[in-house]
């Protein structure tokens, strides 16, 4: 038994139903599931065993649709209209039970956000109005906007009695449990906001008529479901948009549902990823995000309601974390999503004192979920989603032990000697500096960069408990090697930045971003960084916030800012911290005090005041450098991975890694 989390290893009960700790799986989409009716197949079971071997109470599946002809938004949603959803639905409930935990169904209904081109119709709502969503898509596919239909008494009447059918059908399956999805902006928060709801009838006006709808659900489901099973009910605390449901309307709303449901799952934000994607953030939130941050607002309603069992969601990336938040009385059980994709496992660990062996989330580019027509799908685990090829979550044995050699102890390195070891090799790890971590020790200096300085941490933890053999302070070479007579070599030596030649490039002042940015360098007052990719823009930011006055040049017009979600966050920093980025402009000349840009368009020329120039402008691989090591083993079992092959991020170095010696 753990001792040192007690709070999140605390079993409870509600309605006689047993939670085994205070852990759940946040409800992700549903890309793994349904089959062309929307019923639950085996894969869809088997994607959701993950999460249920590695520990947590409860399995939510997430965005199922009480009526799949109204409410169709992603593809392979769950539908819960036909009975003949219950018997497949059984094989999520039974697998979940054999691991002890409990599966979950997200009832949702999501309203204003169906595309009329999903449903051959206008999409419904409280009243009838058009979106900004909507807006855009017209615009998107060259028609007019259509706005949505306000339900009449009689369809939500039919509405309420599809959401208590739904319940009905999880509790046929054998689910103890189910959540009502009124949270980001679904049609239940649809009818609470007032920024929608403009009835004159009992649906609209005061609070007590916009909760009116989400109490006539919870009472028709409990009607339904009988005394024993549990109704939990996510709630968005505030939609952060500021005409929208703040959280003092949000406590007042409770009070009308409090009675009626067992568990409020706290998120925020609002599911807008057509109109106004900034207030989708807050519920998949980024790496420059603050963490927990919906722990503020569970806490304000446990004050408020201390009677009521509460679950937050939000960044919150470990049982560490969750046991901070439920020691302190601001929650009773925590909810996680992404941080389970990157090690579905986390629980377990916990319990069994294997922290060091945890992949912390980087909270960079799966959101929720991501696609399973990507390879790649979580930067730090590259199992997650290939629950076919590992059922269990880690390599097989392999037939005949070898002898290995992994040079650098980057990512990739670290990587493969993880890989390497649940494949039973003998693995010697080679690092010619005294610490483990590679270039991560320069990509975390950001004061934001707090997830990325975990993954360093467990990089280091993991190599210090794993039991690899690790020759720090020592430099590969290929007459050391061959005198190991390994059975085969991993090159992941890494890459080394670009420093453009243009006139002037070897002044004292000039030096490599993330030099400066983590105060290796002495850096002056005007600093001009030469790149607008994510490392020139985390480094400007980070600069600007010590007071430095700083431009970014960057030769394309527009810059993806490797297209993980936190480009738009990035350049809010960027704004908020008074960095100037110039885009389109080109580093001519490097002077005293100056630098020299040129635009390309129109070939102008400007003379920029520079202290300081940081260069940010990509990594060569040190592919040279690892092919020296080509003949200290046969050579078919030499293999370059990472940047050493060619230069990108912490996603393509495990990757690349992970292929290499999954089958050595």
């Amino acid at each position: 038994m753990s001792t040192k989390y007690p709070h999140v290893y605390d079993p409870f009960t509600i309605r006689g139903v047993l939670f085994k700790n205070r852990l759940q799986q946040a409800p992700p989409g549903c890309f793994f599931a349904g089959d062309e009716r929307g019923f639950v197949t085996e894969k869809f079971v088997n994607y959701f065993r993950q999460y249920a071997r590695g520990g947590v109470a409860i399995c939510t599946v997430g965005n199922c649709s009480i009526d799949i002809t109204e409410s169709c938004d992603e593809p392979g949603q769950l539908q819960l209209s036909s009975p003949d959803c219950v018997q497949p639905l059984k094989l999520f409930a039974e697998m979940c039970e054999v691991y002890g935990a409990h599966g979950s169904l997200e009832l949702t209904h999501n309203g204003k956000d169906t595309a009329p081109e999903k449903i051959g119709r206008a999409a419904y709502s409280c009243s009838s109005f058009i979106t900004k969503a909507e807006e855009n898509r017209a615009k998107a596919l060259g028609r007019d906007p259509v706005p949505t239909e306000a339900m009449t008494r009689e369809h939500i009447h039919r509405t309420v009695e599809k959401y208590a059918r739904a319940a009905g059908f999880c509790k046929d399956a054998g689910l103890k449990m189910c959540m009502v999805h009124g949270a980001h902006g679904n049609l239940i928060a649809q009818f609470a906001s007032p920024y929608f709801n403009k009835r004159t009838d009992e649906y609209g006006g005061s609070m007590e008529n916009r909760a009116r709808f989400a109490c006539e659900i919870l009472d028709a489901i409990r009607a339904r479901v009988g005394e024993d099973f549990v109704i939990e009910y996510r709630i968005s605390a505030d939609e952060i948009h500021p005409d929208q449901m703040h959280l003092d309307e949000t406590i007042e709303f409770i009070r009308y549902i409090k009675d009626k449901i067992d568990i409020l799952h706290v998120s925020a934000g609002l599911h807008d990823l057509w109109g106004e994607p900034f207030y989708m953030r807050h519920l998949l939130s980024n790496y420059t995000m603050e963490r927990m941050l919906n722990v503020k607002y569970a806490a304000a309603i446990k004050e408020a309601f201390p009677e009521l069992f509460v679950s937050v969601v939000g960044a919150i990336k470990d049982p560490a974390m969750a046991e901070e938040i439920i020691a302190a009385g601001k929650a009773d059980m925590v909810a996680m999503n992404r941080a389970l994709h990157a090690d579905c496992d986390m629980p377990k660990k916990y319990a069994e004192g294997r922290q060091w062996e945890h992949m912390p989330c980087l909270r960079c580019r799966c959101f929720r979920m991501a696609s399973p027509h990507t390879a790649k799908l979580c930067s730090v685990n590259p199992m997650w989603g290939r629950f076919a090829e590992y059922p269990e979550g880690r390599l097989p044995q392999a037939p005949v032990r070898k002898k290995v050699a992994v040079i650098g102890g980057g990512p990739a390195g670290v990587e493969a000697v993880k890989d390497l070891l649940q494949r039973g090799h003998d693995v010697t790890l080679y690092e010619k500096s005294g610490r483990i971590g590679g270039r991560i020790h320069d990509a975390c200096g950001a004061p934001f960069k707090n997830d990325l300085r975990d993954y360093l941490q467990y990089m280091q933890d993991f190599i210090a408990n794993c039991g690899v053999k690790v020759r720090l302070n020592t430099e590969a070479t290929p007459e050391l090697l061959s005198q190991e007579h390994y059975d085969a070599v991993i090159a992941a030596v890494g890459s080394d930045p670009v420093m453009p030649k243009v006139p002037g490039w070897d002044k004292p002042n000039v030096f490599w971003a993330p030099e400066a940015e983590n105060g290796r360098v002495p850096c002056g007052e005007n600093v001009v960084i030469i790149g607008g990719g994510s490392v020139g823009t985390e480094a400007s930011i980070s600069l600007a916030m010590e007071g430095k006055r700083c431009t970014v040049v960057e030769m394309a017009q527009q810059v993806d800012l490797m297209g993980n979600g936190s480009s738009g966050d990035l350049e809010r920093l960027s704004d908020q911290y008074g960095v100037t980025r110039l885009l389109g402009w080109a580093l001519e000349e490097i002077r005293d005090g100056s630098v020299v840009i040129r635009q390309g368009e129109t070939g102008l020329t400007r003379q920029l005041p520079a202290d300081t120039v940081l260069m940010a402008v990509g990594m060569r691989p040190r592919r040279q450098e690892a092919m020296q090591f080509a003949h200290v083993c046969p050579e078919t079992s030499f293999f370059i991975v990472g940047d050493a092959y060619a230069s990108g991020d912490i996603r393509d170095a495990v990757f690349h890694a992970f292929e290499a010696v999954r089958y050595l």
